[in-house]
């Protein structure tokens, strides 16, 4: 009996491992299409209002950091449902919420172009993140139990790639039309993207095949949380991504008020154009995903930091050329490692024993708890201490960052 149960085992994980999705089948294109297409729709979303900050200023008379509210407090509500939308996902099913989060998501999106007021707009913000958190909280989760092992780097790359996308695409669907047909205009062209990407998730999105539901019991969700929070590694990817994405949500909240004053005296619609660079996101995140899956992640997060904190010392320049080539260094160095970390947060679990979705949803509790945080600090820094309380901001977040990388490296490694 002893020497058969190991065996039963690797015979189970081999069968499964060869019953998920290959890169270059019509099923793995499938999967790729459908997340893509949610990760566009969630950042769409999520970020739809950042570019509208300075209009948010003078239409409903508040400051600068009162104004990044419309986002802070969405993301921090993000970040609390994920701590519960993690554990239901164990229970429901992961496709079951990614399709609920999308409709109800595009529903309140259209809602918040048509608030009354800026205390409604900022409840109906607020209502966003709990109804988007479904997707984040279950992607890397799907994709680990869906895609075969070989792929994981390529197809986490491919995910964050299109939260990449849509993070580039909030801006310059809602720009461009605020600028001609006012802000609510401008949100409701986000609202009508959301419901086009439900729609084409809905039809492409295959059901999960290797999901196995967990009890649902107070007990349980308590013990998935400890083993998610009591691994050193986990807890260093946490404070790595929070760290990471403050730092880049920080100086783009900031540099819209930069070059909406002189002497760049740029329009809402102008700005917008420079959000073009989250393109470079999305590469970067697919084409760090090759590389690690070759090399590791461990070599491979480094260069990212090192990339993202120069990217953030070019912005010191006055010359406008040179702030974007570091707004797209930054981003490049950012995707690199969000996506390498989202993924690794998974791939540890799984090895430790820990539920995968718990621990990618205390990732990016951590995650949108920093683009909260320290975003919002961001315009403060601004607003008290220039551009350059911006960059010594950021360059902090990113040293952090760096110190989580250093704690990674001298962690051991698991095996299977």
């Amino acid at each position: 009996m002893s020497t058969s149960a190991p065996h039963r085992s690797t015979h189970v994980t081999t069968a499964r491992a060869e019953s998920t999705y290959v890169p270059g089948t019509a099923g793995y294109r499938r999967v790729m299409a459908a997340m893509f297409a949610a990760g566009m729709a969630t950042f769409v979303l999520l970020y739809d209002v950042q570019a509208l900050l300075p209009d948010l200023v003078h239409v409903f008379h508040v400051s600068p950091s009162h104004s990044t509210l419309a986002l802070s407090l969405t993301t921090a509500a993000l970040a609390v449902t994920l701590l519960v939308a993690g554990p239901v996902s164990e229970v429901v099913g992961r496709t079951r919420l990614i399709h609920l989060s999308l409709w109800s998501s595009a529903a309140v999106a259209l809602g918040c172009a048509l608030a009354p007021s800026w205390d409604v707009l900022v409840g109906l913000r607020m209502l966003q993140g709990v109804t988007v958190a479904g997707l984040p909280a279950v992607a890397t989760a799907y994709l680990r139990e869906e895609v075969h092992p070989a792929a994981h780097g390529r197809a986490f790359g491919l995910y964050i790639g299109g939260t990449a996308l849509g993070g580039m695409a909030s801006r310059l669907v809602t720009a461009p039309i605020a600028d001609v047909a006012g802000w609510r205009w401008g949100l409701a062209a986000a609202a009508v993207f959301a419901f086009v990407a439900a729609a084409v998730v809905a039809r492409m999105l295959p059901a999960s095949r290797h999901f196995v539901p967990r009890p649902a019991h107070p007990a349980a969700v308590l013990a998935m949380a400890r083993g998610a929070l009591g691994d050193r590694a986990l807890l260093a990817l946490y404070l790595l991504g929070a760290c990471a994405v403050g730092s880049l949500v920080a100086v783009f909240n900031a540099l819209g008020f930069r070059l909406s004053s002189a002497p760049y005296d740029l329009s809402v619609g102008t700005i917008s154009l420079v959000f073009l660079v989250y393109a470079l996101g999305s590469v970067s995140s697919a084409a760090s995903g090759r590389i690690a899956d070759r090399i590791g992640r461990r070599a491979t997060i480094p260069a990212g930091c090192a990339l993202a904190l120069g990217g953030v010392w070019l912005t010191t320049s006055h010359a406008l050329p040179v702030i974007v080539l570091g707004m797209a260094v930054l981003t490049a160095g950012f995707f690199c490692v969000h996506g390498l970390a989202s993924g690794w947060v998974t791939a540890r679990a799984h090895l430790a024993g820990v539920s995968t979705s718990q621990a990618a949803a205390f990732y990016l509790f951590a995650y949108y708890v920093g683009s909260s945080v320290f975003g919002n600090l961001g315009s403060t820094a601004w607003s008290h201490a220039g551009w350059g309380g911006v960059v010594a901001l950021a360059t902090a977040l990113l040293l952090t960052a760096a110190g989580m990388v250093v704690v990674l490296r001298r962690t051991p490694a698991l095996q299977t």
